[in-house]
């Protein structure tokens, strides 16, 4: 009979590539996964891996037994979600993966209300970009995953996930307060074609954003400055060094010299929760999203959905 947990690190390894970073992923050290996948190919008699540098390929029962591995684990899934749902209780581990701003500005709020009202739930956040978040979902590390898209650069979400929306987020141009617009009562994204722009780091979907946005309208945006944190770009904005589109999620904490200005027309990010099909029926999945709409619109002032 094969290890519920060495099939875990097999799928794991199949996913990555590496054994390092399988090992990253599943919170073990290379030497372990190692351990693992060895005891496991004596579990199946026969190689399931084969190495390639730092790089390790499966072999053809490997992908086999890795395409198995996927049903199982699944299966197990579902039969733990049939099992808490008929005991309708919201008990155990879970792990909830959220974009820095709603780590920030949401997930607060929805861990001390659900700690509040679902005491025997453990609940454990990681700060994940949405993309990075979906593919750990996906893979099964996470049990839910707070992200975050656009009308124009909408988030692939597979035949195994499901979602629901919690809101949307308004977008507003922050300026220095020195600008000729600063003072306007919306700003048309038209009007700042020119600007130098302060954005999201390269490789992120408000980055991607940003690009596909102006580049749809006709225009190159000159990115002057890219910075993780959106309290980091008012920090620019604010020494006059360029322009950023702020999220209002994000727009909590404006430094002295920054105005915020809305968006004409109006313009807004999607924000919604994504889970695995086979564990919507969890007690605590429900718990979690009905809290974290509950949370936004008592405490969010953007649109609602």
């Amino acid at each position: 009979m094969f290890d519920l947990v060495r099939l875990r690190v097999l799928r794991t390894v199949a996913d990555q590539g590496t054994l390092a970073a399988a090992a990253d992923v599943l919170h073990l050290t290379p030497s372990a996964v190692s351990q693992q996948m060895a005891k496991l190919e004596r579990e199946a008699r026969c190689a399931l891996i084969e190495r390639h540098g730092r790089r390790v390929r499966l072999t053809e029962e490997g992908r086999l037994l890795a395409e198995h591995a996927e049903r199982i684990l699944g299966a197990v899934e579902q039969a733990e979600a049939d099992l808490d749902e008929r005991r309708g209780e919201v008990v155990g581990d879970f792990t909830v993966a959220a974009f820095p701003t709603a780590a920030r500005g949401l997930l607060p709020k929805v861990l001390v209300a659900m700690n509040e009202r679902y005491p025997r739930l453990r609940l454990g956040l990681r700060e994940v970009e949405p993309y990075d978040a979906i593919a750990q979902l996906t893979r099964g590390d996470l049990d839910l995953a707070i992200a975050q898209d656009w009308v124009n650069v909408p988030i692939a979400v597979s035949d195994r996930l499901r979602s629901h929306d919690i809101g949307r987020d308004l977008i507003d141009v922050a300026l220095p307060a020195g600008h000729p617009l600063a003072d306007a009562s919306t700003v048309a994204l038209s009007d700042l074609a020119g600007e130098r722009w302060i954005a999201s780091t390269a490789g992120t979907i408000c980055y991607d954003w940003l690009t596909s946005t102006f580049r749809g309208a006709g225009h190159e945006p000159d990115i002057a400055h890219q910075a993780v944190e959106f309290p980091t770009q008012l920090a620019l904005v604010a020494a006059g060094l360029g322009v950023a589109l702020m999220p209002r999620l994000a727009g909590d904490h404006v430094p002295d010299g920054v105005r915020l200005r809305p968006v004409e027309p109006a313009m807004s990010r999607r924000v919604f929760a994504v889970w695995r099909e086979e564990s919507g029926r969890k007690p605590a999945v429900r718990a979690f999203v009905e809290m974290a709409v509950e949370q936004w619109r008592e405490h969010h002032y953007s649109l609602h959905v």
